[in-house]
């Protein structure tokens, strides 16, 4: 079972500040949506709009980026609607070849192209009286766009190589990481379809949009998994949390299930999360506590001497662990001499934490 104690003051994002110590036992999680966790403002503003939408039948559509749940999402709209008891059909509209996508969403009969030896129904015909999730729909080519709009429309298709029309009952959920605005502009999408999807949209925040929500992700990922492992770990340190919390996390929360996968995965029961279990994109990016990407000019300025001794700070401490400590070989790739390299080291205060290396 986790039990996480973390303090969180020294962190300047207001999101940051959890609103009590996540302790031994399942994640609070202030809603019915067992399947998405949140308990971040972010996230309630998202549990409150899919309560609102889940039991009408209105179009919606999920922006957000890659890994910030939009699957998960549709099927809680999907469940928490009249039409619970029907199919949730999902397809990836990015996956799939434009070739086949067509009888993949509609369906064909035999014989309408080379290897349809069979009539096969598509997507939205088993979706009937249910939902369908357009994953990925921003991928979707101009002339499929155009038959979709159709169904949004009319609620009819004909399956490839048919001449009978089908009429569908369906709930039609989209959801794209792309800004399908930017994409009619640059005509890429076409803008009736964008209105006609745009009924009710839902924005998925990345999760460096909601840090305050990672340590109860933690503990469900540690606990879920751990289960499906059978392993029982320990717990999650100060340093590793606090490092966790300083990440961008790119991948979002999907890339969190996956290092905690890995971490569960090549545990041992009783197991602490620490620093050294975190993969060095991690610590790398908190060494120094500056990354070149996020650093802004705000309204009052900023000091460049402040800036630039951190940033060669960071470069520094990369440099020395990738070589493990050896001085000579991290001076080598910042191009320094040694004895400048070590004058640095000693005017950052630059500590080796881990056990002793050869230093030259």
């Amino acid at each position: 079972m986790l039990n996480v104690a973390f303090d969180n003051s020294a962190l300047e994002d207001p999101d940051l500040h959890l609103e009590s110590t996540i302790t031994a036992g399942k994640p609070k999680n202030q809603h019915k949506f067992k399947d998405i966790i949140g308990q971040s403002d972010k996230m309630q503003e998202v549990f409150r709009l899919i309560e609102k939408v889940a039991d009408s039948d209105s179009t919606v559509i999920i922006n957000g980026e890659t890994g910030t749940g939009k699957g998960l999402a549709a099927r809680a709209i999907h469940w928490y609607s009249y039409r619970k008891s029907k199919p949730f059909v999902s397809i990836n509209c990015g996956a799939i070849p434009e070739n086949l996508l067509e009888s993949e969403l509609f369906g064909h009969v035999r014989g309408a192209f080379t290897g349809a030896t069979t009539t096969r129904r598509g997507k939205f015909e088993i979706a009937d009286g249910g939902t369908i999730f357009l994953d990925e729909i921003g991928d979707m080519s101009p002339d499929l766009q155009v038959k979709l709009l159709r169904v949004l429309e009319e609620r009819e298709f004909e399956q490839v190589g048919g001449c009978k029309t089908i009429k569908v009952d369906v709930r039609i959920i989209a959801a794209t990481h792309r800004n399908l605005e930017e994409e009619v502009q640059k005509g890429t999408f076409r803008q009736d379809l964008f209105y006609r999807l745009y009924v009710i949209p839902i924005k998925l925040p990345p999760l460096r949009k909601r840090k305050s929500d990672i340590p109860i992700l933690i503990t469900h990922f540690v606990d879920e998994i751990g289960r499906d492992k059978n392993k029982e770990l320990d717990g999650v340190s100060d340093s590793a949390m606090k490092v966790m919390m300083q990440y961008s996390w790119p991948g979002n929360v999907r890339e969190l299930r996956n290092m905690i996968e890995r971490f569960v995965v090549l545990g041992e029961d009783g197991d602490e999360l620490s620093t050294r279990n975190l993969p060095d994109k991690l610590t790398n990016f908190n060494d120094g506590n500056v990354s070149v990407a996020q650093v802004e000019i705000s309204q009052d300025g900023i000091c460049l001497n402040t800036a630039v001794n951190e940033f060669e700070k960071t470069l520094i401490v990369q440099s020395l662990k990738k070589t493990k400590w050896v001085k000579n070989r991290a001076a080598k790739l910042l191009h320094l001499k040694r004895t400048t390299l070590v004058e640095k080291i000693k005017r950052h205060h630059l500590q080796q934490t881990s056990s002793p290396l050869p230093s030259s």
